[in-house]
Protein backbone atom coordinates (compact mmCIF):
# COMPACT_ATOMS: atom_id res chain seq x y z
CA UNK A 1 0.00 0.00 0.00
CA UNK A 2 0.97 3.62 -0.59
CA UNK A 3 -0.34 6.88 0.80
CA UNK A 4 -0.09 10.15 -1.15
CA UNK A 5 -0.40 13.37 0.86
CA UNK A 6 -1.06 16.69 -0.89
CA UNK A 7 -1.77 20.23 0.25
CA UNK A 8 -1.87 23.91 -0.73
CA UNK A 9 -2.90 23.64 -4.37
CA UNK A 10 -5.70 26.23 -4.30
CA UNK A 11 -5.95 30.01 -4.27
CA UNK A 12 -8.27 32.42 -2.50
CA UNK A 13 -8.58 34.43 -5.71
CA UNK A 14 -8.28 32.06 -8.67
CA UNK A 15 -10.01 29.07 -7.10
CA UNK A 16 -9.22 25.36 -7.37
CA UNK A 17 -9.68 23.05 -4.39
CA UNK A 18 -7.26 20.54 -2.90
CA UNK A 19 -10.10 18.03 -2.58
CA UNK A 20 -10.42 18.17 -6.37
CA UNK A 21 -6.68 17.58 -6.76
CA UNK A 22 -6.88 14.53 -4.50
CA UNK A 23 -9.98 13.32 -6.34
CA UNK A 24 -8.12 13.70 -9.63
CA UNK A 25 -5.17 11.71 -8.28
CA UNK A 26 -7.54 8.97 -7.12
CA UNK A 27 -9.37 8.95 -10.46
CA UNK A 28 -6.10 8.74 -12.42
CA UNK A 29 -4.91 5.80 -10.30
CA UNK A 30 -8.23 4.00 -10.78
CA UNK A 31 -7.98 4.56 -14.55
CA UNK A 32 -4.62 2.77 -14.42
CA UNK A 33 -6.21 -0.22 -12.73
CA UNK A 34 -5.11 0.53 -9.17
CA UNK A 35 -7.39 0.31 -6.16
CA UNK A 36 -8.03 3.38 -4.02
CA UNK A 37 -9.01 2.29 -0.53
CA UNK A 38 -10.08 5.72 0.65
CA UNK A 39 -9.40 9.43 0.30
CA UNK A 40 -8.82 11.30 3.57
CA UNK A 41 -9.70 14.96 4.05
CA UNK A 42 -7.80 16.26 7.09
CA UNK A 43 -8.71 19.73 8.29
CA UNK A 44 -5.76 21.35 10.03
CA UNK A 45 -5.37 24.32 12.38
CA UNK A 46 -8.15 26.77 11.39
CA UNK A 47 -6.23 29.68 12.92
CA UNK A 48 -3.25 29.44 10.56
CA UNK A 49 -3.10 32.85 8.90
CA UNK A 50 -1.74 31.76 5.52
CA UNK A 51 -4.50 29.18 4.95
CA UNK A 52 -7.24 29.30 2.38
CA UNK A 53 -10.76 29.01 3.79
CA UNK A 54 -10.85 25.42 5.06
CA UNK A 55 -7.16 24.57 5.54
CA UNK A 56 -7.67 21.10 4.10
CA UNK A 57 -4.92 18.57 3.46
CA UNK A 58 -5.64 15.35 1.55
CA UNK A 59 -4.34 11.80 1.46
CA UNK A 60 -5.03 9.11 -1.13
CA UNK A 61 -4.65 5.51 0.10
CA UNK A 62 -3.86 3.19 -2.82
CA UNK A 63 -2.32 -0.15 -3.76
CA UNK A 64 -0.24 1.54 -6.48
CA UNK A 65 3.56 1.29 -6.08
CA UNK A 66 5.24 4.38 -4.67
CA UNK A 67 6.87 5.33 -7.96
CA UNK A 68 3.59 5.08 -9.87
CA UNK A 69 1.62 6.98 -7.24
CA UNK A 70 4.26 9.70 -7.07
CA UNK A 71 4.36 10.15 -10.83
CA UNK A 72 0.57 10.35 -11.13
CA UNK A 73 0.26 12.76 -8.22
CA UNK A 74 3.04 15.02 -9.47
CA UNK A 75 1.43 15.25 -12.91
CA UNK A 76 -1.96 16.10 -11.40
CA UNK A 77 -0.49 18.86 -9.22
CA UNK A 78 1.34 20.30 -12.24
CA UNK A 79 -1.94 20.30 -14.17
CA UNK A 80 -4.33 21.52 -11.49
CA UNK A 81 -2.54 23.56 -8.82
CA UNK A 82 -2.71 27.35 -9.00
CA UNK A 83 1.06 27.68 -8.75
CA UNK A 84 0.92 31.06 -10.50
CA UNK A 85 -0.76 32.52 -7.39
CA UNK A 86 1.86 33.83 -4.93
CA UNK A 87 0.07 32.31 -1.91
CA UNK A 88 -0.13 28.83 -3.46
CA UNK A 89 2.82 26.58 -2.54
CA UNK A 90 1.93 22.93 -3.08
CA UNK A 91 3.53 20.04 -1.26
CA UNK A 92 3.46 16.33 -2.01
CA UNK A 93 4.53 13.49 0.31
CA UNK A 94 4.44 9.85 -0.82
CA UNK A 95 4.92 7.06 1.72
CA UNK A 96 5.08 3.29 1.46
CA UNK A 97 3.08 1.20 3.91
CA UNK A 98 -0.49 0.45 4.91
CA UNK A 99 -2.03 3.74 6.07
CA UNK A 100 -5.17 1.91 7.17
CA UNK A 101 -3.08 0.22 9.86
CA UNK A 102 -2.51 2.79 12.61
CA UNK A 103 0.54 0.93 13.83
CA UNK A 104 2.12 1.19 10.39
CA UNK A 105 2.25 4.98 10.65
CA UNK A 106 5.40 6.13 12.50
CA UNK A 107 4.72 7.59 15.94
CA UNK A 108 6.44 10.85 15.04
CA UNK A 109 4.27 11.30 11.93
CA UNK A 110 1.10 10.65 13.91
CA UNK A 111 2.20 13.19 16.51
CA UNK A 112 3.05 15.68 13.76
CA UNK A 113 -0.46 15.31 12.31
CA UNK A 114 -2.12 15.69 15.72
CA UNK A 115 -0.14 18.85 16.38
CA UNK A 116 -0.91 20.24 12.91
CA UNK A 117 -4.57 20.63 13.84
CA UNK A 118 -3.77 22.59 17.01
CA UNK A 119 -0.32 24.14 16.56
CA UNK A 120 1.93 25.71 13.92
CA UNK A 121 4.60 23.73 12.02
CA UNK A 122 7.62 24.84 10.02
CA UNK A 123 8.05 23.35 6.51
CA UNK A 124 11.70 22.60 7.30
CA UNK A 125 10.63 20.38 10.20
CA UNK A 126 8.17 18.58 7.94
CA UNK A 127 10.85 17.93 5.33
CA UNK A 128 13.29 16.64 7.95
CA UNK A 129 10.72 14.26 9.45
CA UNK A 130 9.66 12.99 6.02
CA UNK A 131 13.30 12.35 5.14
CA UNK A 132 13.88 10.48 8.41
CA UNK A 133 10.94 8.23 7.54
CA UNK A 134 12.12 7.63 3.98
CA UNK A 135 9.12 9.40 2.42
CA UNK A 136 9.37 10.98 -1.03
CA UNK A 137 8.79 14.75 -1.03
CA UNK A 138 8.06 17.20 -3.82
CA UNK A 139 7.22 20.87 -3.53
CA UNK A 140 6.40 23.95 -5.56
CA UNK A 141 7.03 27.56 -4.59
CA UNK A 142 8.25 27.82 -1.01
CA UNK A 143 6.90 24.36 -0.22
CA UNK A 144 4.58 25.38 2.63
CA UNK A 145 2.22 22.62 1.51
CA UNK A 146 4.67 19.94 2.66
CA UNK A 147 3.40 20.54 6.21
CA UNK A 148 -0.17 19.65 5.32
CA UNK A 149 0.85 16.81 3.01
CA UNK A 150 2.82 15.11 5.79
CA UNK A 151 -0.01 15.73 8.27
CA UNK A 152 -2.44 14.08 5.85
CA UNK A 153 -0.16 11.03 5.67
CA UNK A 154 -0.25 10.77 9.47
CA UNK A 155 -3.95 11.54 9.89
CA UNK A 156 -5.03 7.90 10.25
CA UNK A 157 -2.77 7.64 13.32
CA UNK A 158 -3.65 11.05 14.76
CA UNK A 159 -7.44 11.00 14.88
CA UNK A 160 -10.03 8.58 16.22
CA UNK A 161 -13.30 10.35 15.36
CA UNK A 162 -14.18 10.34 11.65
CA UNK A 163 -17.06 11.71 9.59
CA UNK A 164 -17.89 11.81 5.87
CA UNK A 165 -18.00 14.41 3.13
CA UNK A 166 -19.45 13.55 -0.28
CA UNK A 167 -18.50 16.06 -2.97
CA UNK A 168 -19.97 16.56 -6.44
CA UNK A 169 -17.75 18.48 -8.87
CA UNK A 170 -18.82 20.79 -11.68
CA UNK A 171 -18.19 20.55 -15.39
CA UNK A 172 -14.93 22.37 -16.09
CA UNK A 173 -16.50 25.00 -18.35
CA UNK A 174 -18.73 26.11 -15.46
CA UNK A 175 -15.91 26.80 -12.99
CA UNK A 176 -16.03 30.38 -11.77
CA UNK A 177 -19.66 30.91 -12.82
CA UNK A 178 -22.79 31.10 -10.66
CA UNK A 179 -24.00 27.69 -9.54
CA UNK A 180 -27.40 26.33 -10.55
CA UNK A 181 -28.78 24.27 -7.66
CA UNK A 182 -32.44 23.47 -7.12
CA UNK A 183 -32.88 24.90 -3.61
CA UNK A 184 -36.24 23.27 -3.02
CA UNK A 185 -34.87 19.85 -3.92
CA UNK A 186 -31.82 20.40 -1.73
CA UNK A 187 -33.88 21.44 1.31
CA UNK A 188 -36.14 18.41 0.88
CA UNK A 189 -33.16 16.07 0.54
CA UNK A 190 -31.50 17.63 3.59
CA UNK A 191 -34.64 17.11 5.66
CA UNK A 192 -34.80 13.44 4.70
CA UNK A 193 -31.14 12.83 5.52
CA UNK A 194 -30.97 14.74 8.81
CA UNK A 195 -29.38 14.03 11.28
CA UNK A 196 -27.21 11.47 9.42
CA UNK A 197 -26.19 14.32 7.13
CA UNK A 198 -25.85 17.70 8.83
CA UNK A 199 -24.98 21.31 8.02
CA UNK A 200 -26.36 20.83 4.51
CA UNK A 201 -28.63 23.88 4.68
CA UNK A 202 -29.53 26.51 7.26
CA UNK A 203 -33.27 26.42 7.87
CA UNK A 204 -33.25 29.72 9.79
CA UNK A 205 -31.38 31.84 7.25
CA UNK A 206 -32.21 29.88 4.09
CA UNK A 207 -28.53 29.43 3.21
CA UNK A 208 -27.48 26.50 1.03
CA UNK A 209 -24.54 25.67 3.29
CA UNK A 210 -23.21 22.79 1.17
CA UNK A 211 -23.01 25.00 -1.95
CA UNK A 212 -19.72 26.97 -2.04
CA UNK A 213 -19.55 30.62 -3.01
CA UNK A 214 -15.95 30.52 -4.21
CA UNK A 215 -14.73 29.95 -7.81
CA UNK A 216 -13.74 26.36 -6.99
CA UNK A 217 -14.79 23.19 -8.88
CA UNK A 218 -17.25 22.04 -6.18
CA UNK A 219 -21.00 22.04 -6.80
CA UNK A 220 -22.16 20.34 -3.57
CA UNK A 221 -20.23 19.21 -0.49
CA UNK A 222 -22.45 17.26 1.90
CA UNK A 223 -21.21 16.35 5.38
CA UNK A 224 -22.46 13.85 7.90
CA UNK A 225 -21.89 10.66 9.84
CA UNK A 226 -23.37 8.33 7.23
CA UNK A 227 -21.74 8.13 3.81
CA UNK A 228 -24.85 6.78 2.11
CA UNK A 229 -27.02 9.56 3.54
CA UNK A 230 -24.59 12.19 2.23
CA UNK A 231 -24.55 10.52 -1.18
CA UNK A 232 -28.36 10.41 -1.31
CA UNK A 233 -28.56 14.17 -0.72
CA UNK A 234 -26.38 14.68 -3.79
CA UNK A 235 -28.40 12.10 -5.77
CA UNK A 236 -31.73 13.75 -4.96
CA UNK A 237 -30.49 17.29 -5.59
CA UNK A 238 -28.69 16.60 -8.86
CA UNK A 239 -31.72 14.66 -10.14
CA UNK A 240 -33.79 17.86 -9.99
CA UNK A 241 -34.26 19.75 -13.24
CA UNK A 242 -33.02 22.98 -11.69
CA UNK A 243 -29.57 21.63 -10.82
CA UNK A 244 -26.65 21.75 -13.24
CA UNK A 245 -24.94 18.53 -14.39
CA UNK A 246 -22.18 16.91 -12.33
CA UNK A 247 -18.83 15.94 -13.80
CA UNK A 248 -17.63 13.55 -11.07
CA UNK A 249 -18.00 12.69 -7.37
CA UNK A 250 -15.88 11.49 -4.48
CA UNK A 251 -16.51 10.37 -0.90
CA UNK A 252 -13.97 11.53 1.69
CA UNK A 253 -13.23 10.27 5.18
CA UNK A 254 -12.60 13.35 7.31
CA UNK A 255 -12.00 14.77 10.77
CA UNK A 256 -14.52 17.53 10.10
CA UNK A 257 -17.16 18.10 12.72
CA UNK A 258 -15.12 16.47 15.49
CA UNK A 259 -13.66 19.38 17.53
CA UNK A 260 -10.21 17.93 16.86
CA UNK A 261 -8.81 21.47 16.83
CA UNK A 262 -9.77 22.29 20.42
CA UNK A 263 -7.08 22.22 23.09
CA UNK A 264 -8.29 21.34 26.56
CA UNK A 265 -6.89 21.37 30.07
CA UNK A 266 -5.67 24.96 30.06
CA UNK A 267 -6.76 28.11 31.88
CA UNK A 268 -8.31 31.19 30.35
CA UNK A 269 -5.25 33.28 31.18
CA UNK A 270 -2.96 30.92 29.22
CA UNK A 271 -4.74 31.11 25.86
CA UNK A 272 -2.55 32.05 22.89
CA UNK A 273 -3.33 33.48 19.47
CA UNK A 274 -3.63 31.21 16.42
CA UNK A 275 -4.95 28.25 18.39
CA UNK A 276 -8.37 26.98 19.44
CA UNK A 277 -9.54 25.98 22.90
CA UNK A 278 -12.27 24.55 25.10
CA UNK A 279 -12.03 26.25 28.49
CA UNK A 280 -14.14 26.88 31.59
CA UNK A 281 -14.83 30.48 32.59
CA UNK A 282 -17.13 32.88 34.45
CA UNK A 283 -19.00 35.68 32.70
CA UNK A 284 -17.41 38.84 34.09
CA UNK A 285 -19.27 41.65 32.34
CA UNK A 286 -22.55 42.42 30.62
CA UNK A 287 -22.48 41.46 26.92
CA UNK A 288 -21.96 44.47 24.67
CA UNK A 289 -23.08 44.90 21.06
CA UNK A 290 -20.52 46.91 19.12
CA UNK A 291 -20.30 48.45 15.69
CA UNK A 292 -21.16 45.95 12.96
CA UNK A 293 -23.45 43.95 15.23
CA UNK A 294 -20.64 41.97 16.87
CA UNK A 295 -21.30 40.93 20.48
CA UNK A 296 -18.48 40.90 23.03
CA UNK A 297 -18.52 39.57 26.58
CA UNK A 298 -15.84 39.62 29.26
CA UNK A 299 -14.70 36.34 30.76
CA UNK A 300 -12.79 35.56 33.93
CA UNK A 301 -11.05 32.39 35.01
CA UNK A 302 -13.22 29.57 36.33
CA UNK A 303 -12.11 30.28 39.92
CA UNK A 304 -12.78 34.02 39.78
CA UNK A 305 -15.18 35.57 42.27
CA UNK A 306 -17.13 37.83 39.94
CA UNK A 307 -18.89 40.75 41.59
CA UNK A 308 -16.23 41.43 44.23
CA UNK A 309 -15.01 44.55 42.46
CA UNK A 310 -11.72 42.94 41.49
CA UNK A 311 -11.35 44.20 37.91
CA UNK A 312 -8.09 42.29 37.57
CA UNK A 313 -10.12 39.09 37.31
CA UNK A 314 -11.24 39.92 33.75
CA UNK A 315 -8.58 38.33 31.58
CA UNK A 316 -10.23 37.69 28.19
CA UNK A 317 -12.92 38.84 25.80
CA UNK A 318 -15.06 36.41 23.82
CA UNK A 319 -16.96 37.46 20.71
CA UNK A 320 -19.91 36.30 18.66
CA UNK A 321 -19.46 38.04 15.33
CA UNK A 322 -22.28 39.21 13.08
CA UNK A 323 -22.16 36.17 10.73
CA UNK A 324 -23.19 33.96 13.67
CA UNK A 325 -26.66 35.58 13.41
CA UNK A 326 -29.10 34.58 16.20
CA UNK A 327 -26.33 32.86 18.16
CA UNK A 328 -25.51 36.39 19.28
CA UNK A 329 -28.84 36.48 21.14
CA UNK A 330 -27.70 33.51 23.21
CA UNK A 331 -24.53 35.40 24.12
CA UNK A 332 -26.52 38.57 24.89
CA UNK A 333 -28.55 36.53 27.37
CA UNK A 334 -25.53 35.78 29.55
CA UNK A 335 -25.14 37.72 32.80
CA UNK A 336 -22.13 38.32 35.05
CA UNK A 337 -21.62 35.37 37.35
CA UNK A 338 -22.81 32.71 34.90
CA UNK A 339 -20.44 29.75 34.73
CA UNK A 340 -19.73 28.60 31.19
CA UNK A 341 -17.55 26.42 29.01
CA UNK A 342 -16.50 28.26 25.85
CA UNK A 343 -15.04 26.88 22.62
CA UNK A 344 -13.35 28.76 19.81
CA UNK A 345 -10.28 30.11 18.10
CA UNK A 346 -8.18 32.88 19.61
CA UNK A 347 -7.05 35.77 17.45
CA UNK A 348 -5.69 39.16 18.54
CA UNK A 349 -6.43 38.17 22.11
CA UNK A 350 -10.15 37.52 21.51
CA UNK A 351 -11.81 34.10 21.69
CA UNK A 352 -14.10 33.73 18.67
CA UNK A 353 -17.03 31.69 19.92
CA UNK A 354 -18.05 28.53 18.08
CA UNK A 355 -20.18 27.14 20.90
CA UNK A 356 -20.63 27.46 24.64
CA UNK A 357 -22.27 25.59 27.51
CA UNK A 358 -24.13 27.40 30.27
CA UNK A 359 -23.16 25.34 33.33
CA UNK A 360 -24.52 27.34 36.28
CA UNK A 361 -26.68 30.39 35.81
CA UNK A 362 -27.31 33.35 38.06
CA UNK A 363 -30.86 33.06 39.39
CA UNK A 364 -31.21 36.29 41.39
CA UNK A 365 -30.31 39.96 41.12
CA UNK A 366 -30.02 42.76 43.71
CA UNK A 367 -32.99 45.13 43.94
CA UNK A 368 -34.15 48.02 46.07
CA UNK A 369 -36.31 46.63 48.89
CA UNK A 370 -40.04 47.33 49.18
CA UNK A 371 -41.53 48.69 52.39
CA UNK A 372 -43.13 45.82 54.36
CA UNK A 373 -45.88 48.17 55.55
CA UNK A 374 -47.06 50.00 52.41
CA UNK A 375 -45.40 47.94 49.68
CA UNK A 376 -43.82 50.92 47.97
CA UNK A 377 -40.17 50.98 46.93
CA UNK A 378 -37.88 52.33 49.62
CA UNK A 379 -35.51 55.22 49.04
CA UNK A 380 -31.81 55.44 49.77
CA UNK A 381 -31.09 56.71 53.27
CA UNK A 382 -27.68 57.99 52.16
CA UNK A 383 -24.37 56.48 51.28
CA UNK A 384 -23.81 53.23 53.17
CA UNK A 385 -26.93 53.87 55.27
CA UNK A 386 -29.29 51.42 53.62
CA UNK A 387 -32.88 52.21 52.60
CA UNK A 388 -35.95 53.60 54.32
CA UNK A 389 -39.59 54.41 53.73
CA UNK A 390 -40.21 58.03 54.68
CA UNK A 391 -43.95 57.47 55.08
CA UNK A 392 -43.75 54.39 57.32
CA UNK A 393 -40.36 54.98 58.96
CA UNK A 394 -39.31 51.44 58.12
CA UNK A 395 -35.75 50.66 57.04
CA UNK A 396 -33.59 48.00 55.42
CA UNK A 397 -29.81 47.54 55.61
CA UNK A 398 -29.28 47.22 51.85
CA UNK A 399 -30.53 45.76 48.60
CA UNK A 400 -32.27 42.40 48.55
CA UNK A 401 -31.96 39.47 46.15
CA UNK A 402 -34.98 38.90 43.91
CA UNK A 403 -35.58 36.18 41.28
CA UNK A 404 -34.07 36.94 37.87
CA UNK A 405 -36.12 35.86 34.88
CA UNK A 406 -33.87 34.02 32.39
CA UNK A 407 -34.76 32.85 28.90
CA UNK A 408 -31.47 30.95 28.53
CA UNK A 409 -31.54 27.38 29.79
CA UNK A 410 -28.53 25.41 30.93
CA UNK A 411 -26.76 23.40 28.24
CA UNK A 412 -24.81 23.71 25.01
CA UNK A 413 -25.46 26.37 22.35
CA UNK A 414 -23.79 26.61 18.93
CA UNK A 415 -23.50 28.91 15.94
CA UNK A 416 -25.95 28.15 13.10
CA UNK A 417 -24.90 25.94 10.16
CA UNK A 418 -24.24 28.99 7.96
CA UNK A 419 -21.47 30.06 10.37
CA UNK A 420 -20.01 26.66 11.31
CA UNK A 421 -16.26 26.16 11.10
CA UNK A 422 -15.29 22.94 9.32
CA UNK A 423 -13.81 21.28 12.40
CA UNK A 424 -16.43 22.43 14.90
CA UNK A 425 -18.54 19.52 16.14
CA UNK A 426 -22.29 20.04 15.59
CA UNK A 427 -24.37 19.40 18.69
CA UNK A 428 -26.58 16.99 16.74
CA UNK A 429 -23.68 14.52 16.63
CA UNK A 430 -24.09 13.94 20.36
CA UNK A 431 -21.51 12.95 22.95
CA UNK A 432 -21.71 16.25 24.84
CA UNK A 433 -21.70 16.45 28.64
CA UNK A 434 -24.92 18.43 29.06
CA UNK A 435 -28.28 19.12 27.43
CA UNK A 436 -27.85 20.34 23.84
CA UNK A 437 -29.78 22.91 21.81
CA UNK A 438 -28.83 22.02 18.19
CA UNK A 439 -29.15 24.45 15.30
CA UNK A 440 -30.55 23.26 11.95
Amino acid sequence: MTVVGVDDTDSRVSGMCTTYVAHSIAAALRDRGHDVDRVVLARLNPAVRHKTRGNAALAVHTDAPVAVARGVASDVVDDCARVDAPETNPGLVVAAGDPGDRDAVPDAVGAFAADAVRELHDPADARALAADCGFAVESWGDGQGVVGALAAVGASRAFDDWTTEHIAYRERDRWGTDRDVDAEALFAAADRAYPDAWDTVDRETGDLVCVPRTPCPILLAVRGDDASACSRVVDDTTAAAGTEPVRSRETFVTNQGTDAHLRTGTSLADLRDDRAYRVDAVVASDPETRRGGHVFVGLAGADAAVGTGDDESVVREAAAFEPTKHFRDRVRSLVPGDRVTVCGEVGDGTLKLEKFALRERVETEPATPDCPECGRSMKSAGRDQGYRCRDCSTSAPGKVEVPLERDLERGWYEVPPCARRHLSKPLVRGGFDALTHPER
